[in-house]
């Protein structure tokens, strides 16, 4: 038995707001996310390599707020968060403020196996990924049209955005992430971000952070969040989902939906999970979220807004 589901970000207010090309575009790079994960769980890999392997994909594609579709922070530069914990030994490793690193997962990866440390920031973050291996670009790289425009638009507006949408329109929440179980019967979770549109060069959101944007343990759940990052670190989501079913003796789809549905504030994001049993759970509470999931033998599906999976 193996699973995978992923997220490209909650939000999304109406089909006419994303856009036809960007909806077409998202759903083939979703797609193309789930393959690369079960590639590697077809193969015998460790959760842990299939939600890089998810991740990578999609920090790749310019639609989704992570990697080469970054946003940018207001003085003009894309600053990435990532975190990764495997569920088997609950270690973890993070980082924020790159700005170089191709695929920031991998060095999330990184710093959790080369280091003691679970998060490094900035500079010393680059340098270790150097010390890796890993893949180093200019930071021109990260750079994209659609991006420029949401900051100049931003900086008019004197607004922060949380992506996908417009600067007239309500808030969306931009992160990828990926759950796993593998055949061992481990399970692991990773989150990747650029993080607000126009936000403080030192902010750090939720996606770098053990516990609130990321979270994995055996014996509960695999969860990635995407949402907004200020509430998710305040109300401990990732934590508190695996608390809800290992303290309260919730099932994984309860814990889930009494999160999103009943603890957040309607229109602030959502989260997927998975458990050593192979269940799937993706509840949001915005107009739509970029997700899928794949079970052995079965085709990868993709949604995107709220009524498509009922």
């Amino acid at each position: 038995m193996y699973a995978i589901a992923i997220h490209g970000g909650a939000g999304l207010s109406t089909p006419e707001d994303l856009g036809a090309e960007r909806e077409r575009t998202a759903r083939i790079d979703l797609e193309k996310s789930l393959l690369a994960a079960e590639r590697v769980l077809q193969e015998g890999g460790s959760a842990e390599e299939a939600v890089i392997a998810a991740v990578m994909v999609m920090e790749d594609s310019p639609m989704f707020n992570a990697g080469k579709g970054a946003v940018f922070a207001s003085d003009g530069v894309q600053r990435m968060d990532a975190s990764i914990m495997t569920g088997h030994d609950e270690d973890a490793g993070a980082l924020c403020g790159v700005s170089i690193v191709k695929n920031p997962i991998r060095l999330a990866s990184a710093i959790m196996h080369n280091t003691p440390h679970v998060m490094l920031y900035g500079d010393d973050a680059h340098e270790h990924a150097k010390e890796a291996g890993l893949e180093i670009v200019e930071s021109s790289w990260f750079h994209t049209q659609y991006r420029l425009n949401q900051l100049k638009k931003a900086k008019k507006a004197n607004k922060i955005l949380l992506d996908h949408e417009h600067v007239d329109k309500g808030k969306s929440k931009g992160t990828v992430g990926a759950v796993a179980l593998d055949i061992h019967g481990n399970i692991a979770a990773a989150t990747s971000t650029g993080g607000l549109v126009n936000k403080r060069p030192g902010r750090v959101g939720d996606s770098a952070l053990i516990g609130a944007g990321t979270y994995a343990k055996n014996s509960t759940c695999a969860v990635s969040a995407t949402g907004h990052g200020e509430l998710f670190i305040r109300a401990n989501i990732a934590g508190r989902m695996s608390a809800l079913m290992e303290l309260g003796g919730k099932s994984l789809h309860d814990a889930a939906h009494q999160i999103v549905w009943e603890e957040l504030e309607e229109d602030v994001g959502g989260l997927i999970a998975i458990d050593q049993q192979g269940n799937i759970t993706m509840p949001f509470n915005t107009g739509g979220m970029f997700r899928g999931s794949l079970k052995k033998d079965e085709k990868p599906k993709v949604w995107v807004w709220k009524e498509e999976n009922k």
